[in-house]
């Protein structure tokens, strides 16, 4: 492991734990050759599936019998003709949860100090206080034009308690907030040798810059965690992906659930990845509403803070009136979302999709924005 690769779990650096099943993907790679007869893998082959298929069709069920490749090769080359990724900087889980659990797992074992901003994606915190880490968050840099994770804090919290890991969404949830290469960069070059940088760029695809090279770069000492739900339309088959140099890769396998994402969602993603013009055109129609939502709001008098996602988010006046708009919406059958977390209780999240900007559909938000 290179020098400036920031430390595992002590055991992650000895032989082994291999994979014990890898499956026959993975083993007709090694043996370069087919393998046309499954007799030892113990799958439900012979099930004949008549009612999934009268559900759902033929194409459907013939996914569902086997294991799928626990290497994901064939999302992972899609992937690199895309955006220009080094196939061995890639590993495919399920879902960008998944990916923070297991970074978590492989980079900060029980009784170590992970930092995170105070009200930021709170999945991170859930699964870090869940595996007995000790949580310290930090607060947000607020001024009258953003809400946004502080990087100076974050750098001086990691040292003062000696942090195994740092985790930043990047662009932010749920403030939208957008952090900069460079500041990204000095973020993990100011941080203790021996700390990760875990980098959640779910929302990746929406920013302005999302196709600069920079962004296809294994860094030392930093994962980077992508999802295909937001911006491929796929959250109900969780996949995501990862990107580290190959050495973090190799640490990261040894203590994955192997076959995590499924046959069914590996090819859902191949065929998703295949047609890129209507992801791309599915990112503008995104943007436009984004733009539209922020303009109808800001022409209220709403505070929306800049927003480099599929969402934006509003600062309301306090916590007590966006907890009252927030339940009134819900009692409505209207979804919207506000961070749990004491600390971001005034923000609103409204995701851009046609439904948010039918007439009167978001009154009750509107009148309490009129009314201060």
């Amino acid at each position: 492991m290179a020098s400036d690769t920031p430390a595992f779990a002590d055991h992650l650096y000895t032989p082994g734990p291999d994979n014990p099943f890898p499956g026959i993907w993975v083993l007709k790679r090694r043996i370069g050759k087919e393998i046309p007869h499954r007799l030892g893998s113990n799958e439900g082959l012979d099930m004949p599936h008549r009612a999934l298929r009268d559900a759902f069709g033929d194409a459907m069920a013939e996914h569902v019998y086997c294991y799928g490749d626990a290497e994901a090769l064939a999302v992972r080359e899609r992937l690199c003709r895309l955006h220009g990724f080094e196939l061995d900087t890639l590993l495919v889980d399920a879902g960008c949860d998944s990916l923070l659990a297991l970074v978590l797992r492989a980079t900060a074992p029980t009784g170590t100090t992970v930092v995170s901003s105070a009200g930021t994606y709170p999945t991170f915190g859930y699964f870090a206080q869940g595996q007995g880490c000790r949580l310290v968050e930090v607060d947000y840099h607020e001024t009258a034009d953003a809400l946004a994770p502080d990087i100076d804090v974050l750098i001086e919290a990691a040292h003062r308690h000696q942090a195994r890991l740092v985790y930043l969404a990047n662009p932010d949830n749920p403030t939208g907030h957008v952090h900069p290469v460079a500041e990204v960069e000095r973020l993990r070059a100011e941080l203790p040798k021996d700390c990760w940088l875990l980098l959640d760029e779910a929302y990746h695809d929406f920013r302005d810059d999302a196709a600069e090279p920079a962004f296809t770069r294994a860094l030392p000492g930093v994962i980077r965690c992508r999802t295909l739900s937001k911006a491929h339309g796929l959250a109900g088959l969780r996949v995501g992906y990862a990107i580290a140099d190959p050495d973090t890769l190799a640490m990261l396998m040894k203590v994955r659930i192997h076959y995590a994402v499924s046959t069914l969602s590996l090819a859902a993603a191949e065929v998703v990845l295949d047609h890129q013009n209507e992801t791309d055109a599915h990112i503008q129609a995104v943007l436009e509403r984004r733009h539209r939502l922020a303009e109808h709001f800001k022409a209220l008098g709403a505070d929306v803070l800049e927003s480099g996602t599929n969402f934006i988010g509003i600062r309301l006046a306090d916590a007590d009136t966006a907890r009252q708009v927030h339940a009134d919406l819900l009692n409505e059958g209207k979804l919207i979302a506000r961070p749990a977390h004491p600390a971001l209780g005034h923000v609103l999240r409204i995701t851009a999709v046609a439904d948010a900007l039918e007439p009167g559909r978001l009154a009750r938000l509107e009148q309490a924005i009129q009314a201060r």
